[in-house]
């Protein structure tokens, strides 16, 4: 089992299973804000104590009856139990289904409507580096996703001596192809404890933003400290939630 919480939002009517585990090594993956890894490679987030299982999933989610259910993680399709969760969601909830984020490792899947990729980099040298996964998998499945007609976005994490603006038109030239409707949000980069990189200024943000919209219609952009980031509720009350379910 790897989900280890259900949150629930009664204001915007969404249900969320957490899992935990992740496909890729990101160095500057933001859950190393919580763990303190100090530059250690892999996932970093503190392993849960408990797992639940399906039977506690579909009660938690039966309880509250939402009307959209999220997955998210670590990297949420890496969950063993997913595939009967995504029906149970759409079969006995009639719910909208959406991975709120993925790496885009493992898509598209049946029973599911939607999800937001976090794209990498352009490059397949640097997704290597950064991922330690080749780059084809992930462009093919968001590709083979929307030609689908499953509602995606997508994201990439803005680290200027890293992840730059030559990666990023790659990436946009890549989404504009497909449909220049894709949404897109700009993460400028939270500094990860141990990583040598340093967070975008408001003016490269600004420059990034400028570049994105000459390829897609719908782009939008953040630049948080570590501390706002690890509020999130603070900012925005979509993460105002209730834990129903697990730790």
């Amino acid at each position: 089992m790897s989900f280890y919480r259900v949150t629930w939002n009664q204001q915007y009517d969404f249900a969320t299973l957490h899992n935990w585990g992740c496909t890729f090594h990101c160095p500057y993956c933001s859950y190393k804000l919580r763990s303190g890894a100090n530059g250690r490679p892999g996932f970093s987030e503190p392993k849960p104590a408990h797992f639940l299982s399906i039977a506690e999933l579909k009660d938690a989610l039966r309880s509250v009856k939402p009307g959209k259910v999220y997955f998210m993680g670590g990297e949420p399709t890496t969950a063993p139990e997913i595939e009967e969760m995504l029906a149970f969601a759409k079969e006995e909830l009639q719910a909208t289904t959406r991975l709120g984020h993925t790496n885009g490792s493992r898509l598209p899947l049946l029973h599911l409507d939607g999800g937001n990729v976090g794209f990498k980099a352009w490059s397949n040298e640097l997704h290597l580096k950064i991922t330690g996964k080749a780059k084809a998998l992930i462009y093919d499945n968001f590709k083979a996703s929307v030609e689908a007609g499953l509602d995606m976005s997508a994201n990439l994490v803005f680290i200027p001596e890293l992840v730059g603006l030559d990666e990023m038109e790659g990436l946009l030239n890549f989404l504009a192809k497909l449909n220049a409707d894709i949404p897109f949000h700009i993460m400028g980069y939270i500094p990860v404890p141990g990583q040598p990189w340093r967070p975008p200024s408001a003016e490269e943000m600004e420059k990034a933003s400028q570049l994105c919209k000459g390829y897609l219609n719908h782009v939008s952009a953040s630049l948080l400290s570590s501390e706002q980031a690890l509020n999130l509720e603070a900012r925005d009350d979509r993460f105002k939630v209730k834990i129903i379910a697990g730790l």
